[in-house]
C-alpha cells in the first residue's frame, strides 16, 4: 500500500485499489463486495455481518478485511455494517451499459428511487451521472442506510458517493 499517498490525500492509489477488485471472470458472475479498507484498526463488524463467509474471520481485530469472492453473494449487509463507510457492492451484470453500486449514505433526507444523482469519485470530483435504484434504510445496530445507484458501467470502480440533483 502506498500509505504516504493515502495519509496525505485521503485517496487510495490505483495500485491500492487494484488489489481490492476481483477478476473479470468473478465480476461477470454477479454482485461482489469491494472492501476499500487500507489501515489496520480495531474493527471487524464486516466479518460478523456476513452470513455467507464472504469476509473471513480475522486472526487479529486489527487485521485489514479481505473478500472471499467465491462466497460473497453481494447482499450488501457488510456495507451497512462498516463504520468507516469503506465497503461497496458492485453489480457489473445489471445491464449491458449500466452497473449497480451499493453505497453507504449517512445524510438526511434519504434519496428516493428514481432520483437523479451526480456521481462523485473518491476525491469528491464529479465522475458522471446516475439514478437511485433502491434505498435500504439503516437498521440498528448496523444503522447505516445503503443506497443502490445505477451508473454507467465504466464507473463501477470509480463512483463512490453522490449528490442528489434537481435536474441535469
Amino acid at each position: 500500500m502506498t500509505e504516504n499517498s493515502l495519509l496525505s490525500s485521503g485517496v487510495p492509489s490505483q495500485e491500492d485499489l487494484s488489489r481490492k477488485i476481483p477478476s473479470k471472470e468473478r465480476r461477470a458472475k454477479g454482485p461482489y463486495v469491494m472492501i476499500e479498507c487500507f489501515q489496520k484498526i480495531p474493527c471487524d463488524p464486516c466479518h460478523h455481518s456476513c452470513r455467507f463467509g464472504g469476509i473471513p474471520e480475522f486472526h487479529d481485530i486489527n487485521d485489514i478485511p479481505v473478500a472471499d469472492w467465491d462466497k460473497c453473494t453481494g447482499c450488501g449487509a457488510c456495507v451497512a455494517a462498516c463504520p468507516g463507510l469503506a465497503i461497496f457492492v458492485i453489480d457489473d451484470t445489471f445491464s449491458d451499459t449500466e452497473c449497480l453500486i451499493a453505497m453507504p449514505y449517512e445524510f438526511c433526507p434519504l434519496p428516493e428511487k428514481g432520483q437523479k444523482v451526480t456521481l462523485l469519485d473518491r476525491s469528491g470530483s464529479i465522475a458522471g451521472r446516475g439514478s437511485v435504484e433502491r434505498v435500504i434504510s439503516g437498521k440498528k445496530p448496523q444503522g447505516t442506510p445503503v443506497v443502490w445507484v445505477r451508473a454507467p458501467k465504466d464507473l463501477s470502480t470509480v463512483a463512490r458517493h453522490f449528490r442528489i440533483c434537481e435536474e441535469w
